[in-house]
């Protein structure tokens, strides 16, 4: 990966990521979903729901054409950027490495949360990141069917619907709540690792749509997380929404997790760090 200074991060979120690209991405992401998503949300047939490489990894006919559309669209928001989406990934793989390249990237899901989708279940969303030099610059979360629409800029706070997001701290005394990758997605090394968090003191529970997750963090609905894959387009939204909302990430090696990846996992994001410096002991303490 190319160095980046922090000078040129901070020439790039005052020169590109402008009150007006912040609006105007807000814009391509409703519409994409108000095109793509919505009219399909419980009105699917089977011949439009696929599984992928591994059983149970749906993809849709949403999925598809709303990547499509943010794609076309996001390109041209911002010239010289380009596109990582969940779904043009899948068809070629190689596409993946523009995140650890020069140029500003887009990082795209489609529907986080395909599997919620696909069985009518409100709770899936629409997650946009952007990315400079494998640092997350600027993110967007929205969940059409809970009519949720939450937006962070590196150094400029996150919001819900408008309203400033402060995570928070732990509510003393009370279990941490922790949402954690399902056993059945993790090596055997990473459930050991998990099996720490089956302590007095953490009240652990299986995971819905990362993004969601994420936004449950940032909001101060949940603790933590704790997540045993990588992919960028799964967590690069979040972990800002979560950093400008007062949190953390960490992970099994106790340093922030790199969306470019090489992370040592399990990792968490947290409400503070003292949470996340907690949970990220109790996974390397179980591996």
């Amino acid at each position: 990966m190319i160095e980046t200074t922090t000078e040129s991060i901070d020439d790039f979120l005052h020169h590109k990521v402008t009150d007006r690209l912040v609006a105007d991405v807000e814009r391509v992401v409703r519409a994409a979903a108000a095109a793509e998503i919505t009219p399909r949300f419980r009105q699917l047939a089977a011949h439009e729901i696929e599984e992928k490489s591994a059983p149970h990894d749906l993809v849709t006919v949403a999925d598809k054409r709303a990547e499509e559309y943010l794609t076309r669209e996001l390109a041209a928001l911002l010239p010289g950027s380009c596109v990582v989406g969940e779904e043009a990934v899948a068809a070629d793989p190689t596409t993946y490495e523009a995140i650890r390249a020069a140029a500003p990237v887009w990082i795209v899901d489609p529907v986080d949360g395909t599997r919620q989708f696909v069985h009518g279940d409100p709770g899936f969303c629409t997650l946009v990141a952007l990315a400079l030099d494998g640092v997350v610059v600027a993110s967007w979360t929205y969940a059409p069917a809970l009519d949720e629409f939450a937006v962070a800029v590196r150094g400029r706070g996150a919001r819900l619907d408008g309203r400033v997001l402060p995570a928070g701290s732990p509510t003393p005394g009370a279990d941490l709540r922790v949402a954690t990758s399902h056993p059945d997605y993790t090596t055997d090394d990473q459930k050991r690792a998990l099996l720490g968090l089956r302590t007095d003191g953490v009240a652990p529970r299986p995971c819905g749509s990362a993004g969601l997750e994420y936004l449950a963090v940032a909001r101060g609905d949940l603790d933590a997380v704790a997540f045993s894959w990588e992919l960028a387009w799964d967590h690069a939204a979040g972990l800002l929404l979560v950093e400008e909302a007062g949190g953390a990430h960490l992970t099994r090696a106790g340093v922030p997790f790199a969306i470019t990846g090489g992370n040592a996992l399990p990792f968490t994001a947290a409400r503070d760090a003292a949470t996340a410096r907690r949970v990220a002991g109790l996974l390397s303490a179980g591996a």
